[in-house]
């Protein structure tokens, strides 16, 4: 009977996990007649599985049956999430919102961000505002008069002056899914506190909801009180309350690069431990009363103390993937053991899966989840070898744990590498090593630290000098010229062989048997670039929000013509060369570039160049920029000025503007930055014609337009200013005649690019335009015109913005272009 039961339970498990999977790989929910019909099939499935009675037949019909239910359950949650979203006319109209501050706030010097449970708004919607957002809120003035106290937290009732947008990111090649993180929070609008005179949030008083959140709040700030916004306080904060923001993003790097950074988050290891030694705590007090022992024996209480422990650790710790994982194996494991049944490692494993995806579907498509379940995959695959010898003494009990230890370790690691690939196209070399140090410091001294410290403050003080320590080791491993190397993109295939290739390599099998996975492996390590023939190139526009970046590659040489914006109001929050740029270049296989582009000193258009200088050797640096400006020594550096040419792989390019006379100009560079942005033309053999533009005005434009007539004819531009309206002069239309307009510009920016009558001018020339807000990223190939959109590739529910049409062949279908409406 057991065996039955484990058997069905192992179909289930299976159908459960590929009706979800199959869901969310939709580019459109289903209508709520299919996801009925799915249901009601799905119960007759189980009902012929009473009817039918060969085993195979009741295996095929349960999975049936579970893949049926989990995709209709999954379908009509969708559905239910898409309908709590943002109306699209009141995205950026001022209104006020009263609720209650869920979740744990987000706070940093400058502001803070924390998502709200909407009760009311003011002045009062019928409907079209979703009943949960994700604020972010600067006060006016001097940022620092933020603290942890005067910041709004979990459990709170605050009535706010808001603006709201419907949540989505940027869409590129290899990039993360911002939209998806939304979705799968249930954020259905995301906004700014708008705190100026006449708009002053209000603190209404306490709900006593989110206790939890609360709780986790109260001990984070205890911690920070104690030790300052130091590393050590955001380590301590992650690994006792979850906190991972606390981390700064240099410190998330180190960890990245030593490949330490699944022990930085709750993971499975830290939740097991403090289970198992809360049951042993709790068995040790029960037998000290005989009478207890009466009631319930020891055991049990072992069993099921440590399961709660295992729980509330984790609710504490914000009940992430790794944390839900575990505790559903340990929730399994003791069900099993209460009624005498034994399950097997993997199938455990199988029904662990399928509650988190029961839980929450779209955790199938975070890279969270695949590391954490392979991770203990691979333990049970490699187990321990056949061939242990018989040791004897303490010497040898010693020296079995340790190879013991260290297999455990080479067997995650090399396991694990081609999934770090497929996710983060990275894989340490140091890893070995670092966690050799980090795993008994981090899980036998500092976690212990820092959850007696929630109890007993001080213990805090007594984990600054291990994490010091500890990071001490990291940055000097992590500053080692290989200690992690970033490998492309391979494609799916060669992933797939990949990932069998970790698996053979790790198994319990005969050394030459495991050697056969070193082929597998090799697709995936060197796969074949696709690059342009010589004469051609390529381009790629990249999502970037408001500023301009493009790669231009021939066949052997790398261009990126800006580097896109700073993000916040200081850069605080990141830049696109970081966040956006490094990741998708390196996923590319652009290992240098040989050269860099920096049309003038705009933000918009530096903000990312420190981060890819940085991440990325770079041969040159043409820019704009004024004398002593600091990027100009990060690399070789020299003015662009109109009259430069090289050729590459049998492609032109040339600058057109500025003159050298316009760099000669005293103060110019700084006081009127887009004035002297670098224009760049890029030609191929068969005369196909790229344009640059930066930030040039109409006055540049007319200036080209009298002085380089036969130089502009184009058939891409890249649209001036970001489709400003003081550029894109219809003479400058005129003389590039182009079939292909890109605007870089952000949705909802505040300068209102690109502005309405330049794109209607545009459209009466019946140009083609291309918006990065609607398009994502986009990629054209010179050798045959060839273009696609990222949104295309990769469009899925969650997304806002269905494909629009490209081409505008007057003002009617120029206001569609226009319209940034949403996915219904």
């Amino acid at each position: 009977m057991n065996a039955r039961l484990g058997s069905g339970g192992w179909w289930v498990a299976m159908g459960w996990l590929g009706g979800s999977a199959l869901q969310l790989q939709q580019s459109t929910v289903a209508d709520p007649q299919a996801y009925l019909l799915a249901a009601a099939s799905g119960a007759l499935c189980l009902w012929l599985r009473t009817v039918i009675r060969p085993q195979w037949s009741a295996g095929v019909l349960f999975m049936l049956s579970a893949a049926l239910l989990s995709w209709s359950v999954t379908d009509w949650r969708a559905h239910q999430r898409l309908a709590d979203r943002l109306d699209p006319m009141l995205e950026m109209q001022p209104m006020r919102v009263t609720g209650v501050v869920s979740g744990l706030p987000v706070w940093r010097p400058e502001g803070i961000r924390f998502e709200l449970a909407v009760e009311r708004t003011d002045p009062p919607v019928p409907e079209g505002v979703p009943t949960r957002l994700s604020l972010s809120w600067y006060p006016s003035g001097d940022g620092a008069a933020f603290t942890a106290v005067t910041m709004p937290r979990a459990g709170q009732r605050w009535s706010l002056p808001v603006r709201l947008r419907l949540p989505d990111g940027p869409v590129n090649p290899h990039g993360f899914d911002a939209a998806l993180g939304w979705f799968e929070r249930g954020v259905g609008a995301v906004g700014t506190v708008q705190s100026r005179a006449g708009t002053v949030p209000a603190l209404l008083g306490e709900t006593g909801g989110e206790w939890v959140d609360r709780w986790r709040q109260d001990l984070r700030d205890r911690l920070r009180g104690r030790l300052g916004d130091t590393p050590a306080a955001g380590l301590l904060a992650a690994l006792g309350v979850g906190d991972q923001a606390a981390i700064e993003r240099e410190d998330w790097a180190v960890f990245r690069t030593t490949g330490v950074a699944h022990l930085v988050s709750i993971s499975g290891l830290h939740v097991t431990l403090l289970g198992w030694l809360g049951g042993v705590a709790l068995g040790r007090i029960w037998r000290l009363h005989s009478a207890w022992l009466l009631i319930q024996p020891a055991p049990v209480i072992v069993r099921w103390g440590g399961l709660a422990v295992a729980v509330a650790y984790a609710l504490l710790a914000g009940w992430g993937v790794p944390a839900q994982r575990t505790v559903l194996m340990l929730a399994i494991v003791v069900l099993l053991r209460s009624g005498a049944r034994r399950w097997s490692g993997g199938r455990i494993l199988l029904a662990a899966a399928a509650g988190v995806v029961a839980w929450d579907p779209w955790a199938m498509l975070q890279a969270g989840f695949w590391l954490s379940f392979v991770a203990v995959g691979l333990l049970m695959l490699g187990g321990s070898p056949s061939e242990v010898a018989v040791v004897s003494g303490w010497r040898g009990r010693v020296s079995r744990e340790l190879r013991s230890l260290w297999r455990t370790q080479w067997v995650v690691t090399l396991g694990l590498a081609p999934w770090t690939l497929l996710f983060f196209q990275q894989v340490s070399l140091v890893s070995l090593l670092a966690n050799a140090v980090a795993i008994p410091l981090v899980t036998l001294v500092i976690t212990p630290l820092a959850l007696l410290g929630l109890l007993l403050p001080p213990l805090w003080v007594w984990a600054l000098p291990v994490v010091d320590g500890l990071m001490h080791v990291l940055q000097t491993l992590a500053a080692w010229p290989w200690a992690s190397v970033h490998l492309p993109a391979a494609p799916a295939w060669a992933q797939v062989l990949g990932i069998a290739a970790a698996a053979l390599l790790v198994a319990p099998l005969p050394a030459v048997q495991r050697l056969a996975g070193l082929p597998l492996l090799l697709p995936m390590l060197w796969p074949a670039l696709p690059l342009p023939p010589d004469g051609e190139f390529e381009l790629l526009a990249a999502d970037i929000g408001q500023g301009n970046a493009v790669l231009v590659r021939t066949a052997r040489h790398s261009l990126l013509y800006d580097t896109g914006p700073a993000y916040g109001r200081h850069g605080e929050a990141g830049n696109a060369g970081e966040r956006v740029l490094v990741p998708l270049l390196r996923a590319l296989g652009v290992r240098a570039l040989d050269q860099l582009i920096i049309t003038h000193r705009d933000t918009d258009h530096s903000g990312g160049a420190g981060a890819v200088m940085q991440a990325l050797p770079v041969g040159l640096v043409q820019s704009s920029l004024e004398p002593g400006h600091p990027l100009r020594e990060r690399a070789p550096h020299q003015r662009c000025t109109a009259g430069t040419r090289w050729e590459w792989d049998g492609v032109r390019f040339e600058v057109l503007h500025p003159e050298a006379a316009d760099h000669d100009r005293p103060g110019l560079a700084v006081l009127r930055p887009n004035a002297v942005s670098c224009v760049l033309r890029v030609a191929s053999r068969g005369g196909r014609v790229l344009l640059l533009t930066g930030d040039i005005g109409i006055d540049q434009e007319l200036r080209l337009v009298i002085r380089q007539p036969e130089r502009l004819k184009a058939e891409v531009l890249l649209v001036p200013h970001h489709g400003s309206g003081s550029s894109s002069v219809l003479y400058f239309l005129k003389s590039v005649q182009p079939t292909w307009a890109i605007v870089q510009a952000g949705r909802h920016n505040r300068y209102g690019h690109p502005a309405p009558l330049v794109m209607e001018r545009y459209a009466k020339q019946g140009i083609s335009m291309v918006r990065t807000t609607q398009c994502g990223a986009w990629h054209w190939q010179s050798a045959d015109g060839t273009h696609w959109c990222a949104r295309d590739q990769r469009i899925r529910y969650w997304h806002l913005i269905d494909p629009v049409p490209l081409v505008a062949d007057g003002p009617d279908i120029a206001k569609s272009v226009l319209n940034d409406q949403p996915h219904p």
